[in-house]
């Protein structure tokens, strides 16, 4: 019997590489807003982050997040998607990957 294939995604802030229901997808819509996405098929340009506290901070300091969506995001925006991401179930946190959270891998 075949086995399923898990797809696989990379968290933008740790690049971890995580499967894809561990993640969660912020979109960018044609109207140029920037939200989270749980349900993960909202239309738009999306990118992914872990639900991990590290990965967040990493998200608004490196201004990774600004980069996949290509477009610029204010403070306020900021602070709403971290809100928004607070209120995300904690399933969503990369346990699987926790050894990964801050490096690159090679």
């Amino acid at each position: 019997m075949k086995t399923k294939r898990v797809p696989l995604r990379k968290c933008v802030a740790c690049q971890a590489m995580v499967p894809k229901r561990q993640l969660i997808r912020i979109v960018k819509t044609s109207d140029d807003e920037v939200l989270v996405d749980t349900t993960g098929k909202k239309n738009g340009r999306g990118a992914y982050i872990c639900g991990s506290p590290k990965s967040i901070e990493l998200m608004k300091n490196t201004k990774c997040i600004e980069r996949s969506l290509n477009t610029r995001i204010s403070a306020e925006q900021y602070e709403h998607i971290v809100h928004q991401l607070a209120a995300v179930p904690q399933k969503y946190a990369c346990e699987s990957a926790g050894e990964n959270h801050g490096g690159n891998q090679t």
